[in-house]
């Protein structure tokens, strides 16, 4: 029977053979790894995977894709998590994993965010994302893309767009351009934070207003003395710091509590 993709899963199902080949170079599995994938399908990837994989961990919310997975891969091959990747405990899957997928759309930004809860635990990560998702993930300061997701990221990760995927490449075809995206955690983060959730919250006041200065958006943190001591300029934008300069930021605020 065939599947119809599902509006409410921001399901597209990838079809072009040599995008899928090209993919699973870019990740590149290998016999040891303990891979998951989030979202397989109909196992575009999770075929190919296997071809390599003894086991191949997938974590799926839709119920008839469940079964067709189930009906397709045996136990011992496949290991499929039911439910909501958004709630899904990776740790679980033991302390070095790589994860891969095609990340519905309607939801990539909140997993990528769940998924730094598990940094800890993962080697590496490959997606295909929206192409405007990507180019803001890698995007650099003062870029049109730049933004809170970026430093965000880029606090965590070494974020690389491998290549573009067109909109012909799914079933359906999305009405927008695709990017493969790796990503790799800091063994050590270049700029750690003292106090993460305050950098979080300091770039979130920056960028929830960004056509004002620093000085504005921050006003909450810090006055102009603040901004003197870290040689900052409160008249520039939050898209004109880079991901040290808010790390800075923080480090100063939490030192002053």
């Amino acid at each position: 029977m065939q599947h119809i993709p599902r509006k409410r899963f921001g399901q597209n199902f990838l079809t072009d053979q040599g995008i899928i080949q090209s993919i699973v170079r870019a990740i590149n599995p290998q016999p040891d790894d303990i891979m998951v994938e989030i979202g397989p399908g109909l196992g575009a990837l999770t075929d190919p995977l296997l071809k390599t994989l003894p086991r191949l961990h997938v974590v799926e919310i839709d119920r008839d894709i469940i079964a067709r997975l189930e009906n397709n891969y045996p136990k011992a091959r496949l290991t499929i998590h039911a439910g909501d990747a958004l709630k899904f405990d990776f740790s679980s899957l033991g302390e070095r994993i790589r994860v891969v997928g095609n990340l519905p759309y309607n939801i990539s930004t909140p997993i990528l965010f769940h998924l730094s809860e598990y940094v800890a635990n993962i080697i590496d990560m490959h997606f295909m994302l929206q192409k405007e998702v990507v180019e803001r993930m890698v995007a650099a300061p003062s870029a049109p893309e730049y933004g809170r997701l970026s430093v965000m990221l880029q606090y965590r990760y070494a974020m690389e767009l491998q290549f573009i995927v067109p909109p012909d490449a799914f079933h359906p075809a999305p009405k927008v351009e695709s990017a493969i995206v790796r990503m790799i955690p800091y063994a050590e983060l270049p700029h750690p934070a003292q106090d993460e959730a305050l950098f979080g919250a300091i770039v979130t006041a920056a960028f929830g207003q960004r056509r004002k200065t620093l000085r504005n958006t921050l006003r909450a943190y810090l006055d102009d003395a603040g901004f003197a001591a870290l040689g900052i300029d409160p008249g520039l934008r939050a898209e004109n710091l880079g991901v040290e300069e808010f790390v800075a930021i923080a480090n100063y605020c939490s030192q002053k509590m």
